[in-house]
């Protein structure tokens, strides 16, 4: 599985269009570990554009701040599920609260 956090610096973004560059973080459901994290820059900000580039890159799941509806709806029909209103933290907190069951997720902090 991997999971795809926006970031500005090295926390989430509540802006997912906009972020600085993405956490990708390869982990294994079954023993609740991660394996791998890599950063990567996202291509210039583009309507539409994120969605197919986070699938081409693998990604299963987008732990985001804020995102408007039409994102979501894109990055659902390329198989992406979403998690919407996660706290600012880094993505090691983030994802372990995902494996623990216990991510605390919030309101949607986008309004597009």
């Amino acid at each position: 599985m991997k999971i795809a956090i926006p970031l500005a610096g090295d926390k989430l973004t509540i802006h997912f269009g906009h972020c600085d560059q993405f956490a990708l973080i390869d982990v294994d459901p079954a023993n609740k570990t991660v394996t791998k994290r890599v950063d990567v820059v996202p291509p210039p900000h583009q309507p539409g554009l994120l969605p197919p580039w986070l699938a081409k890159h693998g990604v299963n799941l987008v732990i985001a701040g804020g995102m408007g509806q039409k994102a979501i709806a894109l990055l659902q029909q390329q198989g992406v599920d979403v998690i919407i209103g996660a706290p600012v933290e880094t993505p090691e907190r983030l994802v372990a609260d995902y494996l623990a069951d216990a991510l605390q997720a919030g309101s949607n902090s986008c309004d597009h």
